[in-house]
C-alpha cells in the first residue's frame, strides 16, 4: 500500500502535498462560506460562478501549458506556481480581515487563482512518473490521491470550526503559509536521481495539435476523456452541492457544512487507500467508479433527513475517487513520455474545464428547481456517461472479445472430446492425467 514513500524524493513530495492541501481545504471551505453567508444572502449562483471561474483557465490554458511542461524543468515550473497560489491566498486574507472585501474582489482572485492552477496541474501530474520507477507509478498516483483526501477529511472540519471561532479571513493566511511546505519539499528534492528520460521536448509546430492527435487515436484515452469531461462538469460540484443542502435543505450551519465535507473524505480516503493495493488494469474500476457514483449521489440527493445525507456521501465519496483514480493511472499507463504533459493537461481540461459551465448551471438549478433536483441532475449524467462507457468499449471491443470466446468454445470442445475418448478407451491413466 505504501511502496511509493520508500523513494526519498517521493516520501519528499507526499510530506509537502500533504501540509498544502490541508491548507488548500480549508481556504475552498471558507471561500465558499465568505460567498455564500457574508458577501449574499445564500446564492448558488454567485457560489457557482466563483467555482467555475477558478476553473475556467484551465479550459482555455490547459493545452498550452501541457506543452511548456513537455518544455521545461517541472521542479521550476511547481516553484513558481505554487509561489503565485500562495500570494493570492495572502491577498484574498488581508481583504478579509480589513473588512474591504467584495464580491468582485472574490471572482478576480478565483480567476488568478485558475490561471496558476492551469499551469500548475500538467507539471504536477507528470512529476509522479519522474519520482518513482514505471512498476510504482500506480501505487504513487493513489497515495497522491490519499495524501489529498486525507487533506480532505481535516481541512473542512478544521475550517468548519475555525470559522465559527474566528472567521474565514484568517484561514486565508494560513493556506498561504502552507505553500511555503511545498516550496521547502520541492527545493528538497533530487532531480539528478529522477527516473525516466528527462530531455525537453523541443520547440517546434503543430506540438498542441499533436497531443490532441495523440488521445483521438486512442478509443481507452477517448472513453475516459468523455466520461471524466461528464462526470467533472456537472458530478463532481460537491462544494455546491453539499453548501445548498446543508444550507436550504436542512438549515445547518457551518459546523454542519463542514461536517459533511469531513463524512465524504472518509469515504474518499478510504477509496485512495484501496487503489493503492490494487494491481492490474483500472479500466473496469474507473467505470464502475463512475457508475456507482452516479447512483449513490441520486440517492443522497432525496435523503429525508441530515444524517442519512451525511452517511450516503461516504459511498459516493468512495466511488468518485474510485473513478478518479483509475482514470488518472489509465491514462498516465496509456502515455509516452514526449507526450505526457500535453496529454496529461488535456486530461485535466476535460475533467475540470467544464466546471465554468457546469458549476454555476448547477447553481442556477439549485435556486430554481431545489438543492435535491440539482444533485440528481449531477448524479444522474454522470451515471448516463458510466452506461454509454460500457456500451462504447464493448462495441470497439467486440472482435476482440469474439476472439476470446471462440478461443474459449475451442478449448472447451476440445476438452469435452478428449474426455470421451477417455470414456471409450476406458484408460483411467489418461483420465487422471
Amino acid at each position: 500500500m505504501f511502496a511509493s514513500l520508500s523513494e526519498r524524493n517521493y516520501r519528499v513530495w507526499f510530506a509537502g502535498g500533504l501540509v498544502s492541501n490541508v491548507g488548500t481545504w480549508m481556504q475552498r471551505i471558507a471561500q465558499d462560506w465568505l460567498v455564500l453567508t457574508q458577501l449574499t444572502d445564500h446564492s448558488g449562483t454567485a457560489t457557482g460562478i466563483v467555482t467555475g471561474l477558478q476553473f475556467l483557465p484551465i479550459l482555455l490554458l490547459s493545452p498550452y501549458a501541457g506543452l511548456v511542461a513537455d518544455r521545461m524543468s517541472k521542479l521550476k515550473m511547481l516553484k513558481i506556481t505554487q509561489a503565485a497560489s500562495g500570494v493570492l491566498a495572502l491577498l484574498l486574507g488581508i481583504l478579509v480581515l480589513t473588512n474591504v472585501a467584495e464580491l468582485w474582489h472574490v471572482y478576480v482572485i478565483a480567476g488568478l487563482l485558475g490561471v496558476v492552477a492551469a499551469f500548475d496541474g500538467p507539471p504536477r501530474q507528470a512529476l509522479v512518473n519522474d519520482l518513482v520507477p514505471h512498476r510504482l507509478v500506480p501505487n504513487a498516483v493513489s497515495l497522491n490521491a490519499t495524501s489529498f483526501n486525507a487533506a480532505r477529511l481535516a481541512g473542512p472540519g478544521i475550517a468548519g470550526i475555525l470559522i465559527a471561532l474566528i472567521g474565514t479571513g484568517w484561514l486565508f493566511l494560513l493556506n498561504a503559509a502552507s505553500y511555503v511546505a511545498v516550496i521547502i519539499a520541492l527545493s528538497a528534492m533530487k532531480e539528478k536521481s529522477f527516473y525516466g528520460s528527462q530531455q525537453r521536448v523541443p520547440r517546434s509546430k503543430g506540438q498542441v495539435r499533436a497531443g490532441v492527435r495523440y488521445v483521438l487515436g486512442s478509443p481507452t484515452l477517448v472513453m475516459i476523456f468523455v466520461v471524466a469531461f461528464v462526470v467533472g462538469t456537472f458530478g463532481l460540484n460537491f462544494q455546491i452541492y453539499n453548501a445548498v443542502m446543508t444550507t436550504t435543505v436542512f438549515h445547518q450551519g457551518p459546523e454542519a457544512y463542514g461536517f459533511v465535507g469531513t463524512i465524504m473524505a472518509i469515504g474518499t480516503l478510504g477509496g485512495a487507500l484501496l487503489a493503492a493495493r490494487r494491481q492490474g488494469s483500472r479500466i473496469k474500476y474507473a467505470v464502475g467508479g463512475a457508475l456507482l457514483f452516479g447512483v449513490f449521489a441520486i440517492a443522497a440527493a432525496y435523503s429525508p433527513q441530515f444524517w442519512l445525507f451525511a452517511l450516503l456521501l461516504i459511498p459516493t465519496g468512495l466511488a468518485s475517487i474510485t473513478f478518479l483514480n483509475s482514470a488518472n493511472v489509465t491514462v498516465q499507463m496509456n502515455v509516452e513520455p514526449a507526450y505526457r504533459g500535453r496529454v496529461m493537461a488535456l486530461y485535466m481540461m476535460v475533467l475540470q474545464g467544464g466546471t465554468p459551465i457546469g458549476a454555476p448551471l448547477m447553481g442556477w438549478v439549485a435556486e430554481t428547481f431545489g438543492a435535491r433536483a440539482s444533485l440528481a441532475l449531477g448524479g444522474g449524467l454522470s451515471l448516463l456517461a458510466a452506461l454509454w462507457a460500457i456500451f462504447y468499449w464493448s462495441r470497439h471491443h467486440r472482435g476482440e472479445l469474439g476472439g476470446r470466446l471462440r478461443l474459449y468454445r475451442a478449448q472447451l470442445r476440445e476438452r469435452v472430446l478428449l474426455h470421451r475418448g477417455d470414456d471409450e478407451d476406458g484408460e483411467p491413466e489418461a483420465r487422471a492425467a
